[in-house]
């Protein structure tokens, strides 16, 4: 929105589009940010320049106080700290809330990757009017700088030149308490993915510990938890109204603290934290019914209390965006790039495997157990528009780097572009009962033909060479489809020699815990790719994504995988071993040997040995691993498979 503009009406945090109402986009119409962006036309000229696309600072949001100036600011409205370097584009969660707000007319600035270590690092643009926001950026700060072994990584994809610390562990709480040495009073919100997934007490692996609820840690006020562009408008409204932090205690997607919670509609009482640090079993129980309170439309407030008479008090989630509030959220003047500041430290790396991609969707129906987008993004399917993508892929035609190749049209799940079914639409997602597994329901909606069209258009674009997709992919929704068409496109037009798929491992009991179809089903799968390939006239194969030590999964069973991967030739160069990481079904089994869903035992691998044999059992032609292998070998009696036969895995 430009400077002056009246701020957007919207009440209860919706996301509407920039000066009111959706607007319907022309035939032939450029970009859809030159509708709303001043500078537009000058981007659009820039882009045209035969050396690249010259980006300048002032197309970002002001990351200094002179460039706050120069604005005729003279404070801002909202200060948005980060531990991600400063990149304006809709796949980085600082670009799409900063700019969110900024539409709804409230003066943003951005401290990107502040020293920890320097209190003044915080204070660039003074004490902002309404609050600070906090975010540990893209990834969780610990699983950003650490490997499953705890071993320091070598590289951090969203700093200059890839450059490692930049960013404190637990950055969130760093920050927060950073900002609270000098402002003590100033509006605190803390969002993103580390402050989402833990927001209430969690398991943190790196300390083998229970952690208290982030929001405690850190100092701050809120958390604004899941994707939060409703949340974050409607607490933008109530502090612009003159409402005290303190009360907000009424807003979707978020969590705060209280000394009672007699203000609670049905509160879902949890066990409190002493509790949750004295029985393991408690933890569990008290995730499971976490589980259980994540539909926007059923769900009531949990409760956790601390000592001291302290309550965190989680709101219900947020409803999910509106194909209207989806388009508007990325058609958001963006730069599309990262700030020129880091030109000569060589960039940020993170933006070169999203800036020729699309996000078609959010959310995900298949609940992996391993993973944490039920209790982020949700299971409910939002989906943007197919004028929108096309105006944002027609856009990427412009780009001097634009070679021809859209990398991916996805999100968390590519082929899941319509809602479960017509009930989540009303009532959400089912509550104990999943869409895909153990069976798929019988009320599941099949279908990939909006996804086609989608694909299809996008390929008919001049100046598109090719289309990707690289986003996963369920290979059980796929074939539920008794129309292939899809599976068809996909061998045909959007694969080159790979596709890359995930069944994680191949047995059905590890599969089960997985939340995975089991193998058949992949195996079915890949024959009819594979044969559809050779139909069109083209060579190409299924590489899996595999998962060691997963929770279930016991030697013998990683012993499976070892002869999985004999029997198809295949020798992978990189294993994913179970990473424990905050707010998901998986890690809960890992730290009490319970699945929440059902409180029922299940095996896990903790010791490290054991996690470093499973792993080495799937790379048993390295020759650094033949040790971990025979030991394994040896513990799972299965040494039939050492010997010089064709089927051993190692020689004795």
């Amino acid at each position: 929105m430009a400077k002056g503009a009246k701020r957007d009406g919207s009440r209860g945090g919706k996301v509407a589009p920039p000066r009111g109402g959706k607007q319907k986009r022309p035939q032939g119409r450029e970009h859809p940010q030159e509708r709303e962006h001043p500078k537009a036309r000058k981007r659009s000229q820039q882009r045209e320049h035969p050396q690249g696309r010259v980006v300048r600072a002032e197309e970002f949001l002001p990351t200094t106080a002179d460039e706050m100036r120069r604005r005729g600011w003279d404070q801002c409205d909202f200060v948005y700290v980060c531990g991600d370097a400063y990149v304006d584009h809709p796949s980085f969660g600082m670009a799409i809330i900063s700019r969110l707000l900024e539409a709804h007319g409230y003066k943003v600035g951005i401290i990107a990757q502040p020293d920890w270590r320097d209190p003044s690092s915080i204070t660039v643009f003074g004490e902002p009017r309404l609050a600070f926001l906090v975010s540990g950026g893209n990834m969780d700060s610990m699983v950003n700088h650490y490997t499953v072994a705890k071993r320091r990584r070598s590289r951090d994809l969203y700093s200059p030149g890839g450059k490692m610390g930049l960013r404190p562990d637990h950055a969130t709480v760093v920050y927060g308490n950073l900002i609270r040495r000098t402002y003590k009073r100033t509006p605190l919100v803390i969002g993103g993915i580390e402050a989402s997934l833990r927001r209430l007490a969690h398991y943190d692996y790196w300390s083998n510990g229970l952690k208290r609820s982030i929001l405690l840690d850190s100092g701050a006020d809120l958390i604004s938890y899941g994707m939060g562009e409703h949340s974050i408008v409607a607490i933008a409204e109530a502090l612009d109204a003159g409402l005290d932090v303190r009360d907000l205690t009424f807003i979707p997607g978020t969590v705060y603290r209280a000394r009672g919670i007699g203000q609670c509609d049905r509160p879902v009482v949890l066990p409190t934290y002493e509790e949750l640090l004295a029985d393991r079993e408690a933890y569990a129980r008290s995730f499971g019914t976490q589980c259980k309170n994540l539909n926007p439309y059923l769900s009531h407030p949990l409760v956790e209390e601390y000592p001291h008479g302290v309550y965190v008090i989680q709101n219900p989630p947020a409803e999910p965006l509106t194909t209207e509030e989806f388009d508007a959220v990325y058609d958001l003047p963006y730069a599309r790039a990262y700030h020129p500041s880091y030109e000569a430290a060589g960039g940020i790396p993170a933006i070169a495997e999203v800036k020729f991609s699309l996000t078609s969707n959010r959310g995900c129906l298949g609940e992996c157990s391993f993973c944490a987008l039920n209790f982020h993004q949700g299971r409910i399917i939002q989906t943007r528009s197919d004028e929108s993508l096309l105006a944002e892929a027609e856009a990427m035609t412009r780009d001097p780097e634009f070679k021809g190749y859209i990398h991916d049209v996805g999100g968390p799940t590519a082929n899941f572009r319509v809602p479960a079914c017509q009930q989540q639409l009303k009532r959400g997602a089912c509550v104990g009962r999943r869409c895909l597994s153990p069976v798929p329901c019988k009320h599941l909606t099949v279908t990939h033909k909006a996804y086609v069209r989608l694909l299809r258009k996008l390929r008919a674009l001049p100046g598109v060479k090719k289309v990707f997709v690289r986003s996963g992919i369920r290979f059980d929704y796929a074939l539920l489809d008794r129309d292939h068409t899809f599976v068809r496109e996909l061998a045909e037009h959007h694969v080159s020699g790979q596709l890359r798929l995930a069944p994680e491992h191949v047995s059905d009991a590890v599969l089960k815990v997985m939340g995975k179809p089991s193998n058949d089903v992949y195996q079915r799968f890949c024959k009819e790719f594979e044969r559809i390939s050779r139909e069109v006239g083209k060579e190409q194969y299924v590489v899996p994504y595999l998962m060691s030590s997963h929770p279930g999964s016991t030697l013998r069973e990683a012993v499976r995988l070892a002869e999985f991967c004999r029997d198809m030739g295949y020798n992978p160069e990189q294993v994913q071993d179970f990473y424990p990481t905050p707010s998901t079904v998986s890690t809960c089994i890992y730290y009490t040997g319970l699945d929440p869903r059902t409180l029922k035992p299940v095996y896990c691998p903790t010791d490290p040995h054991e996690k470093a044999m499973q792993r080495a059992l799937i790379q048993y032609r390295n020759p650094r691993n033949r040790k971990l292998v025979l030991e394994a070998l040896r513990r799972a009696h299965r040494t039939d498979l050492i010997g010089r036969g064709p089927k051993c895995l190692v020689r004795p």
